[in-house]
């Protein structure tokens, strides 16, 4: 590798979309050095499911010689990006890592895609994600497992786990993707890359799959960069959003960072990061150690959320199959035989059992319409810093394990991610710190919706004093 190609893989989307523009950097040049670097990389990780090498080649021959006639561009200009399996690209296959979809090619580009490609954004290809993007290890029975490549013994998170092991890797000067229960900041956690989940209904998914339609899963789903920086954050919130956020005054909000209050359990690295945080932020603005309003209640309400019509999940998950889950899931337990990974079938299992009624669903919806006002007004100009999860990124596996046990102990591992989703705030991991086996910790800045220009300048700060994205090495 050549130092021009280093250079390349070490900047983020904005940096790189100004040399492009400038021609000191060709967008082809730019593309081959990712196109190079993917193949070296992605045999030990597995994050790139499906590539478009040859097209990307030609988009960026075509947006070089558009510059060269002093033809302007977007803001992405010939900037070479990846994007989570779940979104549609026109020509490419969306599978929701479904062996029975496998032959699925789209023929038309989702919103997310278009408004990127707008803007100049050339696409190398799409990443992996488990079984219709429901659990929090990226595995399935179509792409396999994808590894963490800080260490690949370990789990990249999930859903869009695919995406943040390339990110991390250098794979691409940006990447995208969607988060409904931790999805991108469990990966942007594990992985040490900037994450950041839009609030309710500020990003469109049509055409992303599965489609959600139950109003209160709606909600909570957010999609957005996982990046190299903050300010790359920023600028695909900015080319996604119905409406960019307005600016904010920073010096106007103080910050609640529960320390005393935090009531859940995090491992010493963990703790660590936070009071080192926690320390560092009292220099800034104010910093209050308080529980923030249905701090408690939240991933309660997220597992029922997320149960309500679970049925048709499954039956999305078998296809024209009839829908055995226990049956599959001893199968391929026992006898690895199943074309559904067993992760899959048990979070069904579990999901199941906390499907709530009509009248639970009722109460539900009373609760996150209180909720909301309640939860919006105190964040009016607060900010909120809470860990992502209680360790750094563990062995394959170990996640599931502590997030779907039949001991509910998602009532203990899922309440720093749950509040964001749960309430539908705009979230953004910052990496801040490593644990003592050098795995990435991040910690999360949540505030209401509106307040994203906030969130984004405290990033920035945090992300300039602690560690900030550094490109792993794959192990």
């Amino acid at each position: 590798m050549n130092e021009m190609q280093f250079e390349i893989l070490n900047m983020d989307a904005v940096t790189l979309a100004a040399e492009i523009a400038a021609r000191r950097i060709s967008s082809l040049d730019a593309v081959n050095t990712y196109i190079m670097h993917i193949n070296n990389f992605n045999p030990a990780i597995n994050a790139l499911v499906e590539n478009r090498f040859s097209a990307a080649r030609r988009e960026a021959q075509e947006i070089d010689a558009r510059l060269a006639r002093g033809e302007g561009g977007g803001r992405l200009m010939g900037v070479p990006i990846t994007i989570k399996e779940a979104f549609d690209i026109a020509g490419m296959k969306t599978t929701g890592g479904l062996i029975w979809r496998k032959d699925m090619v789209m023929e038309t580009d989702s919103e997310v895609v278009t408004r990127l490609k707008n803007e100049g954004a050339v696409f190398l290809g799409k990443t992996n994600t488990p079984i219709l993007c429901f659990y929090q290890e990226t595995d399935n029975k179509l792409y396999g497992r994808s590894n963490n490549p800080w260490d690949i013994n370990k789990t990249t998170g999930g859903s869009s786990g695919g995406e943040g092991a390339q990110i991390a890797a250098g794979g691409a000067a940006v990447g995208i993707g969607s988060d409904i229960g931790g999805s991108i900041r469990f990966p942007s956690h594990f992985n040490g890359v900037v994450g950041f989940k839009s609030g309710n209904n500020q990003v469109p998914h049509t055409g992303s799959y599965p489609p959600f339609t139950v109003s209160l899963q709606e909600k909570m789903l957010g999609i957005g960069a996982m990046a190299k920086s903050v300010r790359d954050a920023r600028l695909i919130n900015d080319i996604l959003a119905f409406t960019p956020p307005a600016p904010r005054n920073l010096e106007k909000f103080s910050i609640t960072l529960p320390m005393d209050n935090l009531f859940y359990p995090v491992d010493n690295d963990t703790l660590r990061s936070l009071t080192e945080a926690r320390k560092f932020l009292s220099l800034q603005m104010e910093v209050v150690d308080a529980p923030p309003p249905y701090y408690t209640d939240a991933a309660l309400l997220w597992q029922q959320i997320m149960s309500i019509e679970i049925d048709a999940v499954a039956a999305a998950g078998f296809g024209k199959k009839p829908v055995r889950l226990w049956r599959e899931y001893l199968r391929e337990v026992l006898f690895k035989s199943s074309q559904l990974h067993r992760f899959f079938t048990w979070v069904m299992i579990g999901a199941k059992m906390f499907a709530p009624n009509p009248a639970k669903i009722a109460q539900i919806e009373q609760t996150i319409a209180t909720g909301e006002q309640t939860v919006n007004n105190y964040l009016d100009n607060r900010l909120l810093v809470l860990p992502v999860f209680h360790t750094a990124a563990k062995p394959h596996g170990e996640v599931i394990r502590d997030i779907f046990s039949v001991r509910r102990t998602y009532l203990r591992y899922m309440p720093f991610i749950a509040y964001a989703n749960t309430w539908g705030l705009p979230s953004l991991i910052v990496p801040v710190a490593e644990d003592q086996e050098g795995m990435p910790i991040g910690l999360q800045i949540i505030s209401r919706v509106g307040n994203e220009d906030a969130i984004f300048q405290l990033g920035e700060i945090m992300e300039k004093h602690f560690r900030g994205y550094r490109r792993a090495p794959v192990k």
